[in-house]
């Protein structure tokens, strides 16, 4: 038997022995063999309904302290369900249902939420590697552009130091000419 149980039936038990016991010491010289049976019978009655009633509220509490226990490690579907319990043991687990389900219905929701959220922040994330790739073709085109005008150039550069070099033996040519003409 429980700690509970016993601290509910224990004055039971012995409010009913004291009650047996003052009713026996009152008219004790008259007391006959069968009143010893009768209170014996009422001492274990005593006893047995004691325990009993310890036991009738002990289940209860048992149950919410379980679900309780279940709630706290995270089984947001436990629920408490007492029979015919329209006392206050039955107000008690109808209010721990109704925590229980917001709990669920809160996490419920933060679940959709984030589920949400990780949508959208896939489909941006998406987008903005598009634009990225985009704009790293643009700079791999541009980069090739440039490559060739560079290349461009430096042909154009070249073939200009040459015609440089021509022009300069040309000149070179016509200053002898005229020298030689000259003369």
């Amino acid at each position: 038997m429980d700690k509970l149980s016993l601290k509910i039936a224990f004055p039971m038990i012995l409010a009913g022995l004291f009650i047996i016991i003052t009713f026996v010491a009152l008219d004790y010289e008259k007391i006959e063999w069968s009143f010893y049976i009768v209170f014996f019978i009422l001492a274990i009655y005593t006893f047995f309904f004691g325990f009993l009633t310890g036991q009738r509220f002990v289940s209860p509490i048992k149950k919410l302290i379980e679900r309780a226990t279940n709630l706290a490690e995270g089984d947001l579907s436990a629920r408490i369900y007492l029979e015919n319990s329209k006392d206050e043991f039955g107000q008690l687990a109808q209010v721990f249902n109704k925590i229980a389900e917001e709990l669920e219905k809160s996490q419920t929701e933060t679940k959709e939420t984030e589920r949400s959220v990780n949508v959208k922040v896939k489909a941006r994330t998406q987008a903005l590697e598009e634009v990225i790739n985009s704009l790293e073709q643009k700079i791999r085109n541009r980069s090739l552009e440039l490559e060739k005008i560079v290349g461009e150039s430096e042909k154009l550069r070249d073939q200009a130091k040459t015609r440089e070099a021509e022009m300069e033996g040309l000149k070179k040519e016509l200053s002898e000419l005229k020298t030689k003409i000259k003369k």
